[in-house]
């Protein structure tokens, strides 16, 4: 074994950044920019991984109560956004479309968990976020996520307001 000098202070590079930001979205009205301004936040706020983690259609149809495209086109959408940008360090998250079924929000934020490196940010509309604190069991989970908000709420709902300190959205720099 040999010793290595290192300077006082000195952090390796891949303990500056911070965790996973999870893009978690149906992705059916998603455009481009929106992509870029995902991979944009997740550079500039030093995130480790940008995670695409899209929806099944069962997924959204019961969230939003809309159609929405097969999974599968979404996902190859996806893949060719990122294969255009040329962005090899975005992962596309497809245990959703395996799973080919409805997945809570909990048991997603779960696999989420066991597969990636903490902290968590999810990135969501604010749409999104509105409607998973409408859930019964974003109190048990958003104490182990933050939320990132892609753009600043016209609403809030009373348990976003109540855990204020647990989100914040891409137009300031607090987290």
């Amino acid at each position: 074994m040999r010793n290595i000098k290192i300077p006082y202070g000195y952090e390796p590079a891949e303990a500056l950044s911070k965790g996973t930001l999870i893009y978690y979205d149906s992705f059916e009205h998603t455009s481009d920019i929106q992509l870029d301004l995902a991979v944009q936040q997740a550079e500039q706020r030093s995130f480790a991984k940008l995670v695409l983690y899209p929806l099944h259609e069962q997924s959204t149809k019961r969230m939003y109560a809309e159609p929405v495209s097969a999974y599968y086109k979404r996902e190859d959408r996806l893949h060719e956004w990122k294969r255009d940008r040329g962005y090899h360090d975005v992962a596309i998250e497809s245990w959703e479309g395996r799973r080919k079924k409805y997945t809570p929000v909990e048991t997603a934020l779960h696999h989420i968990m066991d597969t990636y490196r903490a902290p968590y940010f999810l990135y969501v509309t604010p749409d999104m976020a509105n409607l998973l604190a409408s859930y019964a069991s974003f109190e048990a989970w958003i104490v182990k996520v933050r939320l990132l908000l892609s753009a600043e709420p016209d609403h809030i709902h009373p348990r976003l307001t109540q855990y204020r300190q647990r989100w914040d959205w891409v137009g300031t720099d607090a987290t």
